[in-house]
């Protein structure tokens, strides 16, 4: 294959503007951070009762600083009746006995923040659970709760009780339930048990607020906003258009969603909940990471509104680029254009982010190939802005294995046929420690979903202790984006060639690091299609990879298949 230089391939991406750079470094702490997921029923157990808890995290912790991460975020660990695993919340201000104690919560604060950590919150406001207070006084139509949630009356056709629209839950089915308590249906988004508050009550806004200043007093460093684009409905409850995706009339998808997500208000509240967030940011920034679930224009609301009078998310997951946006079998085509998408839209003074799974994705080792699960943590973490990985993904673990007879998860268990297809249990199966009982997850009988099979191949302590390994290479991509904390200017450059070729290449330059990603997404040898005229050095290379760190990269050399390489570039 004729080799082609650099230059003439690579294209611009302007990201200096993705982060404020003032004197020389990024302006804040949290603009070149990784954040690392902990979901706490399957982190770490200590009591052996079957469920991860608070001070199963605690002892991890310095594990958790010997990866060199910033910052962790928790899924909710606050009371619930668990009808869906926690995010249907009894009580916002209260730890459920199930992780430990508020005091638990307080210790684990602490620890983090002596090790120069970060300890980030769910925070969960479109519904509560329906064993809530507020929920419950709503239920006798106490005068100051009866409209803390939304109720509507039925219509009645000949007779038959009747809906008051067609409006779909996320997990299947009609999105309004009887209460006969009531004689009225309630609107709940997701399960039947987590009844959506009425955000165009100003208590339940300034009933939220409250929450978010609680946890702020309490000491903690930012929140993620679970599912913040379904906060509001319109009044009027217009029967949603039809989506053509699909024929099945209890599916989400069976319908297009413009009356129930991503409204003008749902993007007002996040600016006004960014608001209570710079209230508490004197010393240091309390962040807000947003769950958005949509294409990148409504996505990209929620940074900043049009004139830049009002910002709302720190950042809002960028689930486009490698979550939603990039499936089995991509090529180098894919990878260019999904990464690009993303960029070209981030607003000015925005930083980007990049993810690569959470708790309700299939495992980015299972979904995208335990094969390319180096590269792709060598992608996020050269790209500029926030890295975010969900636990188990520096490892390369994939799905477990879990029947409908031991989910957990309530939009699959409720029909047992389509439990493989709908289930969010695979990517939630205990964290894989060591090769002892249990994965090393706890030393007692009963873990609440099994150990994945595979933690014998596939578990950290293996990893640790091998030269080369999915976790040392992530260890060393963490440790090279740490050098780009330090930036006067920032230029990322990708190569745009034919799909033919198939092989990914991403540049990205400051004035004091310079570095490369090379990555062979075909499934045979090919030579580089390209030359760099400066000396390249070998970083790391994948677990397949043929070179070592500090070889000389030879761009007459095959490469291998599926092989990736961190390149380090000077001149």
């Amino acid at each position: 294959m004729k080799l082609i230089t650099v230059a003439s391939v690579l294209a611009l991406i302007s990201t200096s503007t993705c982060k404020t750079i003032q004197n020389g470094l990024y302006s804040d702490w949290w603009q070149n951070a990784v954040l690392y997921q902990i979901y706490p029923r399957s982190f770490k157990d200590s009591n052996n009762d079957g469920n991860g808890d608070l001070q199963g995290i605690i002892s991890k912790l310095d594990h958790l600083q010997d990866m060199n991460i910033d910052g962790i975020w928790l899924s909710p660990i606050y009371k619930s009746p668990q009808v869906d695993n926690g995010y249907d919340i009894a009580d916002f201000r209260s730890v459920d006995e199930l992780y430990g104690t508020l005091d638990d919560l307080k210790q684990l604060l602490d620890e983090v923040h002596k090790r120069n950590l970060k300890l980030i919150l769910d925070y969960v406001p479109n519904h509560t659970s329906d064993q809530h207070k507020w929920f419950q006084a709503s239920l006798n139509k106490d005068p100051q709760y009866d409209d803390y949630y939304i109720w509507r009356n039925a219509s009645y056709v000949n007779g038959i009780r009747k809906e008051p629209n067609n409006w779909l839950s996320a997990f299947g089915g009609s999105a309004w339930e009887w209460n006969n308590q009531r004689q009225q249906y309630y609107f709940h988004q997701f399960s039947t048990g987590q009844p959506d508050l009425n955000y165009r009550n100003p208590l339940v806004v300034k009933e939220m607020k409250d929450v978010l200043r609680y946890w702020l007093d309490f000491g903690v460093d930012g929140f993620r906003m679970d599912a913040v684009f379904t906060l509001f409905e319109d009044v009027t409850l217009p029967d949603e258009p039809l989506s053509g995706e699909t024929d099945d009339p209890n599916s989400y998808g069976y319908l297009s969603h413009i009356y129930t997500s991503n409204l003008n208000e749902t993007v007002d509240m996040i600016y006004q909940w960014r608001d209570v967030l710079d209230e508490y940011s004197i010393n240091y920034t309390r962040i807000m990471m947003t769950e958005v679930y949509s294409d990148v224009n409504n996505t990209m609301r929620y940074y900043v509104n049009e004139d830049y009078s009002r910002y709302g998310a720190h950042f809002s997951f960028n689930f486009n680029s490698f979550v939603t946006g990039l499936k089995q079998g991509f090529n180098a085509v894919d990878l260019y254009g999904n990464i690009t998408i993303w960029t070209d839209n981030l607003p000015n003074n925005c930083t980007s982010n990049w993810v690569l799974g959470n708790h309700d994705q299939t495992r980015v080792s299972t979904r995208l190939g335990i094969e390319n699960i180096d590269a792709l943590n060598m992608l996020v973490s050269i790209l500029p802005g926030v890295q975010i990985t969900y636990q188990g993904e520096e490892i390369g673990q994939e799905n477990g294995e879990v029947n409908c007879t031991q989910g957990y998860d309530p939009q699959a268990i409720k029909n047992c046929s389509t439990y493989a297809q709908l289930s969010r249990d695979f990517e939630r199966t205990p964290y894989q420690w060591d090769n002892t009982t249990n994965a090393g997850f706890n030393e007692g009988n009963q873990t609440w979903l099994p150990v994945s099979e595979k933690y014998l191949q596939t578990n950290l302590a293996i990893e640790r202790n091998s030269i080369k390994s999915h976790y040392n290479i992530y260890k060393t991509l963490v440790d090279v984006k740490k050098q780009f904390k330090v930036a006067t200017s920032d230029a990322l450059y990708l190569a745009d060639w034919d799909k033919e070729i198939n092989v990914f290449y991403i540049e990205r330059q400051t004035d004091f690091a310079h570095y490369a990603v090379i990555f062979n997404v075909n499934d045979e040898k090919i030579k580089p299609p390209l030359v760099i005229h400066n000396k390249v050095e070998v970083v790391v290379g994948s677990l397949n990879s043929q070179y070592n760190p500090g070889d000389v990269f030879d761009f007459t050399r095959p490469l291998n298949p599926k092989e990736s390489i961190l390149l380090k570039i000077t001149h």
